[in-house]
């Protein structure tokens, strides 16, 4: 029997939420071209405190329910899209969807970071579909070509900046020489950071992007606390200053590599040369370099954040959900995940490095700190002394590795915070030249 129609249910009346509800009614005419159908909201689940909000009176108050149980029940509801965000109670309200046979589209990256592919696993079971194509990246076209236009290649790597609030943060520090805290406090005046911003400057939402990103590239299961984690905190404008002397760049990277049969997952701040491509992306932006053995190298480019760029997403998993129920399918791209990948441990990671230390401004100084790097069987690229003060009678010293072990590395800051000539380590970023 052909469908007549694909009722859609919504949770959430945030600012996602919203954008997406306005979309479905605004361009229903659009949306029905599109399926063959016409796609119709029939009901917005909210919590009784959002009946009094602006959102919520611009809309038919049919639409509106608290009752979860009416919702979950409706059976003129097709494909739930779930815009609340955080893990809980979106997870059970996930599942709960599922369960009832409804397809599902959301935006949720720590839930679906967190538990996709027990997701995925219990969609198949019930031949529903599951879409999350805006939970990374915002609009940037990226969960799908994963899907379907990459699935050819061997994924090489992945390099990417997929955070706005933390790429925005070291743009106005590095063109305007500015501290961290004033940096952050712009963010938060103009709206891209949190007034609790511990997600985003301490790279958790990244490692929940770069999960997803990682599990569909290596078709594994990777977990958020897989991946090395690393904000950027500690980052201070003189850093920015000896790097871009040095021809580099500060961005925070989320780094997959897939090197045999292991995986390597990262995410924390590093220097790149500044005339790569990453390191001119800049504000808001979000960019994904993705390698694979035949496609070379590709990008992708966009806002990675916002209502506008995220509702693009979900609507177009929506879209593509309402023509799977109106051919009679679940979903076509299924990823079976191999779960006997290593993941590597950050100790046996190698890279590059940047120090820099505040040390006595004396004789023998460099000898003794060369020593222990050698000890260690790691190589010095450069030494320069950057700056003394008379004062206290010490001297600010920039060091650059060759390529060393991340354990040999740890290994020799841990013997260099001993030296007595060692005053302290001011900071220590990794040197990415991929």
């Amino acid at each position: 029997m052909t469908k007549q129609s694909i009722g859609i249910g919504l949770l959430g009346l945030g600012i996602i939420a919203g954008q997406v509800a306005k979309v479905l009614l605004e361009k229903a005419d659009l949306l029905a071209e599109q399926v063959g159908c016409p796609v119709i909201l029939r009901k917005i689940k909210v919590l009784p405190v959002d009946l009094e909000k602006e959102p919520a009176r611009r809309l038919p108050p049919e639409l509106l329910t608290t009752d979860e149980d009416q919702f979950f029940a409706d059976p003129a509801i097709d494909i739930v899209v779930e815009a609340i965000g955080g893990e809980n109670p979106a997870l059970a309200y996930l599942q709960r969807a599922i369960s009832g046979g409804k397809h599902l589209v959301t935006s949720n990256k720590e839930v679906i970071a967190k538990h996709g592919a027990a997701l995925k696993t219990l969609a198949q079971q019930h031949g529903v579909g599951l879409r999350y194509e805006g939970s990374v990246g915002g609009g940037i076209p990226l969960i799908a070509p994963f899907k379907y236009d990459l699935v050819a290649n061997d994924i090489k790597g992945i390099f990417a900046i997929i955070n706005g609030t933390t790429n925005y943060i070291l743009t106005r520090m590095g063109r305007e020489g500015i501290d961290f805290p004033s940096a952050l406090k712009s963010a938060q005046e103009l709206g891209y950071a949190e007034a609790n911003p511990e997600n985003d400057i301490e790279g958790i939402d990244a490692s929940y992007k770069l999960a997803i990103l990682s599990s569909l590239a290596f078709q594994t299961d990777v977990r958020p606390e897989d991946i090395y984690r690393e904000g950027i905190s500690r980052i201070s404008r003189r850093d920015f200053q000896y790097a871009q002397e040095l021809g580099y760049a500060i961005k925070l990277l989320a780094i997959a590599k897939q090197i045999d049969d292991a995986i390597e997952v990262r995410v924390h701040p590093a220097l790149i040369p500044e005339d790569s491509f990453l390191a001119k992306v800049d504000g808001v932006y979000n960019a994904i370099l993705v390698e694979g053995d035949l496609v070379g190298k590709v990008l992708f480019f966009g806002e990675g954040a916002g209502a506008l760029a995220t509702s693009s997403a979900v609507i177009a998993d929506v879209i593509s959900s309402a023509r799977d129920i109106v051919l009679g399918i679940s979903d076509r791209a299924t990823v079976k995940l191999d779960s006997g990948k290593k993941i590597i441990p950050m100790a046996e990671i190698e890279t590059q490095y940047y120090l820099r230390i505040n040390v006595a401004d004396q004789p023998g100084v460099l000898a003794r700190i060369s020593k222990v790097f050698g000890d260690h069987l790691i190589s010095i690229s450069s030494v320069i002394q950057k700056k003394v003060d008379e004062e206290t009678q010490t001297a600010e010293v920039v060091i650059m590795t060759h390529p060393a072990r991340e354990k040999a590395m740890q290994q020799t800051l841990q013997k260099l915070g001993q030296l007595d000539v060692v005053k302290e380590i001011s900071n220590f970023i990794r040197v990415e030249t991929d």
